[in-house]
């Protein structure tokens, strides 16, 4: 095992991993931008260095100074987090350059997974189901035309580098094509530094299910179950759950067959996740298509921790020491269920636009079975710098309807104010109260139909 880990990251992720390294024995440094000078991650951490002014290119983005200060502070290995770095072959390769561990999959893997029309080809190598579309770039707004009236209309067009819920636009109408490619070709360049788009079939009535991978180098893969994300707003998710509601056994088993086949086939290592569209109607006889691979712990990575027991941050750092996995598939069992609700600081009534702001009153739930997941305490700021979620509730119990009764509870008892400050609680309380969601009713256009969103 590593003795120094820095944490490339900032806020609930690296308080996160901080406390796991505390219980490996792992001494840790984090790195901070001048807003966060007095976030709970950097009172935590053995130690800390400053590495630049708010503004993430100057600061969680500036790979030389987060590489100096690794070398600086003698630490083995960088842990990215999720965003910012985490998913950057770049900045994993200069890792490797400069001696240090990066704790992911290695940089062609990523490069590959990442970009998601050469996931997509790779994917249906190993077999996996794809929806219709293409698997190699979409290069002109003529073969886009083409394209789309050979699988039918609506298509959703995604940029390859795309992630996080961004560069994706639905396009229901030929007439609408010609400026939805453009525009997603420019958001993308803008965005993403790169400009490549691909097409594919955009079904209206589908589930959105992720499969939970672990991967070591001496050929251990496993699946630790599903998570469903559903309920989105903007293709970003607000709830997840695992397990997801209704699906069986066999499907299950088919889901996690495809996701560590996929892993697998890409030479994957480290913790990931594959992601699927299921077909919702039942008469479809649960048919479902690979969407995308990430190549980083997730968000919504503790409710797999609450039902399998499995500290996924922990597996990530003893295979990047060049340990095995803990665990092997027959160890894996999902017991109860748990969800998760991203408690974001945005006003859900103004098309959820962030509200940063000084957090004057900040108490969180407790009680059995509640975790939160947070950097803030009374008096934090909010910044304009960075994402608007403010903490994460993760509840669990031995069965869907106990869990969500629980979860409403701790959301009742979830207060934060402050000047200008509102948060998705409230729309959170909706959701989980909702007779269809209640009844397992989930759909990616589940806000759209229910809330109008």
């Amino acid at each position: 095992m590593f003795d120094k880990v820095l944490i490339a990251n900032r806020g609930e992720i690296a308080l996160r991993i901080i406390r796991t390294c505390r219980d490996l024995g792992v001494r840790t440094v984090a790195v901070y931008s001048t807003p966060d000078a007095d976030a709970q991650f950097v009172k935590a951490a053995d130690e800390a260095v400053h590495i630049g002014p708010g503004a993430p290119t100057r600061s969680y983005l500036n790979i030389p100074n987060i590489i100096g200060a690794a070398v600086k502070t003698g630490a083995e290995a960088i842990h990215p987090g999720y965003g910012f770095l985490s998913e950057d072959p770049y900045f994993a390769e200069i890792c490797a350059d400069d001696g240090i561990t990066f704790i992911g999959p290695p940089p062609d893997v990523m490069e590959n997974v990442g970009d998601k029309a050469t996931a997509r080809k790779l994917m249906t190598a190993a077999g996996l189901p794809l929806l219709p579309g293409t698997t190699e770039p979409v290069d002109s707004v003529e073969a886009a035309e083409e394209i789309a009236r050979d699988i039918g209309y609506p298509v959703i067009i995604k940029a390859a580098a795309g992630g996080g819920g961004r560069g994706i636009t639905v396009v229901r109408r030929p007439r609408d094509l010609r400026d939805a490619y453009t525009q997603t070709r420019a958001g993308a360049l803008a965005v993403f530094k790169n400009s490549a788009v691909y097409i594919e079939r955009y079904l209206t009535d589908t589930r959105h299910i992720e499969i939970q991978v672990l991967c070591d180098d001496f050929d251990g893969a496993v699946h630790l179950g599903e998570r469903d994300c559903s309920v989105q707003r903007r293709h970003q998710k607000l709830v997840e759950e695992s397990p997801g509601p209704g699906i069986p056994p066999e499907l299950r088993a088919r889901l996690g067959a495809a996701a560590v086949t996929g892993a697998r086939a890409v030479g994957y290592r480290g913790a990931g996740t594959v992601e699927f569209l299921l077909e919702a109607d039942p008469e479809a006889q649960n048919a479902f298509w690979f969407m995308e691979m990430n190549a980083r712990i997730q968000v919504e990575h503790p409710v797999t921790e609450l039902v399998t027991g499995v500290d996924l941050v922990s597996e990530q750092l003893r295979v990047a020491s060049g340990s095995p996995l803990t665990v092997k598939q027959e160890d894996i069992e999902v017991r109860g269920h748990a969800i998760e609700c991203r408690i974001n600081a945005e006003d859900p009534d103004r098309g959820f636009v962030p509200t940063p702001g000084l957090l004057e009153n900040y108490r969180t739930p407790g009680g059995p079975w509640v975790r939160v997941d947070t950097d803030y305490v009374p008096g934090s700021r909010v910044s304009p710098y960075y994402d608007s979620m403010i903490g994460k509730l993760i509840v669990w119990g031995p069965d869907r309807a106990t869990c969500l009764d629980r979860a409403l509870r701790a959301l009742s008892e979830f207060e934060v104010s402050g000047p200008g400050v509102h948060t998705t609680i409230p729309m959170h309380q909706e959701i989980l109260g909702h007779p269809e969601f209640r009844r397992g009713g989930v759909a990616t256009d589940f806000l759209e139909r229910h809330f109008a969103l």
